[in-house]
């Protein structure tokens, strides 16, 4: 399975390019720092304190959080759309759980094992899009224009992975013997 990343980061000699990026997280940092209660006080801590900040979920955006295998199948899934670029994705390293950021919908319900529907009243804590930060990391950073997963081809996608997991489950069930050809 391929773990998809983020952009890489723009080289500093490409002309007007640098300049383009920067301006891409500076959007970004003020976007996800709406969220906060305090927004500068959240872009101090992501530049001077442990590097995340928790964000309250449900105004701009909510978060559903998986097992991280689902959510890298997933992901990989969404990214297979080449006009695409699917939207907000955190991983959290050492919970193993990727984090899909969509549109607030508080009567929205998802069902499935180890599915998490993160929205008002809930809290996130966020690093910030430029860099990792702990066990956190963004996939798939903001860009600033407050693009989300859109719910339907999110929900196809996992169904997607969950079929493929399926799959998988039975063969990695195994025991593992002595290598035989």
């Amino acid at each position: 399975m391929s773990v998809p990343h983020a952009p890489p980061v723009a080289r500093q000699n490409v002309p007007g390019v640098g300049v383009m990026h920067s301006s891409m997280w500076k959007q970004a940092v003020e976007w996800l720092a709406a969220a906060a209660t305090d927004p500068q006080e959240c872009k101090r801590e992501w530049d001077h304190g442990k590097g995340t900040a928790l964000l309250a979920a449900g105004r701009y955006w909510d978060v559903l959080s998986v097992p991280d295998r689902l959510g890298l199948l997933a992901l990989d899934i969404l990214w297979r759309d080449p006009l695409k670029v699917p939207g907000p994705t955190l991983v959290d390293v050492t919970a193993r759980r990727v984090g899909f950021f969509l549109p607030p919908d508080p009567v929205s319900e998802w069902v499935g094992f180890g599915v998490r529907h993160v929205g008002q009243g809930s809290w996130v804590a966020v690093p910030p899009p430029y860099r990792p930060a702990g066990r956190l990391e963004w996939l798939v950073p903001p860009d600033g224009t407050g693009a989300l997963h859109a719910p339907g081809p999110l929900e196809l996608a996992l169904r997607g992975a969950t079929g493929t997991l399926a799959v998988l489950a039975p063969v990695s069930a195994e025991p593992a013997g002595p290598e035989c050809w």
